[in-house]
């Protein structure tokens, strides 16, 4: 675990509370040190920004280990953003994610 990094995305989530990057940050920590906290900041990232489209594939990652159905749902919506926002590469990583979840 790194503190410092910890410590540093926790002061920006409060001096910036509007930007993705930070609690996106912290997920991306905690998801071995705390798993379920970082499900909760990921599922709160595509409730409260679900333009950050980081977050899909992350989420889907770590959501496919319990929920496929989830994960696959997460994958869709993030496809079709990633599409909308023309990001042909987002769109091929996600596309692979999708298909080694359904094969």
């Amino acid at each position: 675990m790194d503190n410092e990094r910890i410590k540093m995305l926790l002061a920006g989530v409060k001096e910036e509370p509007n930007d993705p990057f930070y609690p996106y940050g912290l997920a991306l920590e905690y998801i071995v040190l705390d798993p379920q906290k970082a499900v909760e900041l990921l599922e709160s990232l595509l409730q409260t920004h679900p333009d950050y489209l980081p977050t899909y594939y992350t989420a889907a990652k770590l959501f496919s280990i319990s929920n496929s159905e989830r994960a696959i749902a997460i994958l869709e919506a993030g496809f079709e953003l990633a599409k909308a926002q023309q990001n042909a590469k987002a769109q091929r990583e996600i596309q692979s994610a999708l298909d080694e979840l359904m094969f």
